[in-house]
């Protein structure tokens, strides 16, 4: 009889747990689209699918936000936190201290100059530059020289250059910039042996005058559009770079044996950089697109391509027994079309 009536508690308690809500401690920092807060309440794509969870979960969570990225990994390290949302690389070094979700969001990292230092490809710049104005010159100066030696050649022998010095040069300038640019004038062909080897030799040179004149406006403008701004990581050399310590970015560059500025939080990166302190910024690029487009519009632009892919995850204590739970339920929010309603809310349609 003990032993049915302890038998019927156990069912009693079994059957009953999953109704009784968990109560759990939430670690995140304000990372801006992840995590931020507004008008009060916790908000961003993180916290929002966190709050999906807790439905299907059926969980009863607080917020403990930190100053820093360090301070809401400690939380979870030590336990005080069940676990942390925002936009938290899973890399394996992380994954031997702590136990990581199914990927939540794929991102990478991508460059940040200051907005002065980005430059579009101008034609009038290129047309008013020095280089083009020089080459100009030259082209007249050779063109008025074939011209006039044309002039000297067949000036007893074609009629077109049958006039005084005085008169010859223009004519002969033109007679030379016809040939070049249309091949010449068929009723003005020179007569003389050493005119017409002469003339042969102007227009065989007419391609590379012409080349050298697109070139040069096309080396013009992607100078202009280069100089002074950074297109690449192999460009961060040299420059004042800045990102947050200890973050992937951080990693990356160590690597890349590049010197930068390091930052305890965001917000310190962002003053600096806002300062002009620092002039390239190498961090996330979902949050650095969100800045860029937002609060940050006249300081900075991104600029070349996201590099060093990653993925987000929710980061719990390593062994906690909310890591399989939370693994079903994000596939769970995939299949429903939750998931791909909570990312289109923040970044629009995925390509």
């Amino acid at each position: 009889m003990l032993r049915s009536i302890v038998y019927f508690c156990i069912l009693l308690l079994t059957w009953g747990q999953p109704l009784t809500a968990q109560n759990l401690t939430v670690a995140t920092v304000t990372r801006p689209p992840f995590s931020m807060v507004e008008s009060g309440g916790d908000t961003g794509f993180s916290m929002e699918l966190l709050e999906a969870l807790s439905k299907r979960l059926n969980w009863n969570y607080s917020v403990s936000r930190q100053e820093g990225f360090s301070d809401m990994l400690s939380l979870v390290r030590s336990g005080q936190a069940d676990l942390a949302i925002a936009n938290i690389s899973i890399t394996a070094a992380r994954e031997t201290e702590m136990d990581f979700s199914h990927p939540i969001f794929e991102s990478g990292l991508q460059m940040m100059v200051q907005a002065e230092d980005v430059r579009e490809p101008s034609l009038l710049k290129a047309l008013l530059s020095w280089d083009l104005a020089a080459a100009i010159g030259i082209a007249f100066v050779l063109l008025l020289g074939g011209g006039m030696l044309m002039w000297g050649f067949e000036r007893r022998a074609q009629p077109y250059f049958d006039r005084p010095l005085k008169e010859a040069w223009f004519p002969s300038f033109w007679w030379a910039l016809n040939l070049v640019v249309n091949g010449g004038f068929e009723e003005r062909v020179p007569r003389t042996p050493i005119g017409r080897m002469f003339g042969v030799m102007l227009v065989v040179s007419s391609l590379f005058v012409v080349s050298v004149f697109v070139a040069k406006i096309t080396a013009v403008m992607t100078v202009d559009a280069i100089n002074g701004s950074v297109n690449s990581v192999n460009d961060l050399y040299g420059k004042r770079v800045g990102t947050i310590h200890g973050s992937t970015a951080a990693g990356f560059l160590d690597r890349r044996e590049i010197d930068y500025n390091s930052f305890d939080g965001l917000t310190e990166l962002l003053d600096a950089f806002e300062a002009g302190n620092i002039r390239v910024v190498v961090f996330d690029a979902p949050i650095l697109s969100h800045y860029s487009s937002h609060q940050g519009s006249q300081f900075g632009r991104t600029v070349g391509a996201v590099f060093l892919k990653e993925n987000y995850g929710i980061v719990f204590p390593e062994g906690s027994p909310l890591v399989e739970d939370v693994n079903r339920a994000l596939l769970a929010l995939r299949e429903d079309g939750t998931y791909d309603a909570i990312y289109r809310h923040w970044f629009g349609s995925r390509n």
